[in-house]
């Protein structure tokens, strides 16, 4: 796998591929009968720019895989693009990436590389899907040409549809985590909070087969119920 991003890599930076060809990529899994206990998920944080995926742009990620239950510290992506042109001043008190680290990270389009063929087409999960979507999909159109869509699961609906009485406090990854008494190393550290966010999903993905979900479909008609009701309670 690693030799074939290589050459790819090393042939973009030749001037031999005009653009990426998707077709060696593998095709994103949709959510099916695969079993929770047994099928690979990437679990993926974004630190970026700022809020707005219109204007703003994605310089680290970091994302760890569980796969049979388990989370494989030897099966993670942590890096930096290197993006020295963008302005981090508003944001760098938060991710703590200064111009250094933005100068000296990863070229955007060899990193973009990695993730597709690392994730290997499987199902993602983030907390607060949404927002790493948008920007995800946006780095991948404007660096690659890629447009196919992966499968995403929004932990930050997830938990309340396993968990529907826990008293939270608040609908934060932080809340949450304090609720399962987990130790978060270090906030808006994408690595760290991927990490914290894949132990959140094991205690969910627990939970849900102990209820009856044992498939990736089951558990995508879990949470398109909570979301039905969701939209009932506000009306």
């Amino acid at each position: 796998m690693l030799e074939r991003i290589r050459l790819w890599v090393k042939q973009r930076r030749a001037g031999a591929l005009g653009s990426h060809d998707p077709a060696h990529l593998s095709t994103p899994k949709l959510a099916g009968d695969q079993k929770l206990s047994e099928c690979r998920l990437i679990v993926l944080d974004l630190e970026t720019t700022g809020f707005h995926p219109g204007k703003d742009h994605v310089i680290a990620i970091g994302a760890v895989a569980i796969t049979g239950k388990v989370i494989h510290l030897d099966d993670q992506f942590d890096l930096i693009l290197r993006r020295p042109e963008l302005d981090i001043s508003e944001t760098v008190l938060i991710h703590g990436i200064g111009p250094e680290a933005l100068t000296q990270g990863h070229e955007t389009e060899d990193a973009l590389l990695h993730l597709l063929e690392w994730m290997d087409g499987d199902p993602i999960l983030a907390y607060h899907s949404a927002f790493d979507q948008r920007f995800l999909e946006k780095a991948l159109r404007q660096s690659l040409g890629y447009s196919q869509n992966h499968t995403w699961i929004d932990v930050a609906e997830l938990l309340p549809a396993i968990f529907p009485d826990a008293k939270t406090g608040g609908r934060g990854l932080d809340n949450w985590a304090d609720f399962f008494n987990l130790e978060v190393s270090e906030r808006h550290h994408a690595a760290a909070d991927a990490l914290v966010t894949a132990e959140l999903t094991l205690i969910a993905l627990n939970k849900a087969q102990k209820n009856g979900a044992c498939t990736l479909s089951e558990l995508s008609t879990k949470l398109h119920y909570y979301r039905r009701l969701q939209r009932m309670h506000r009306f």
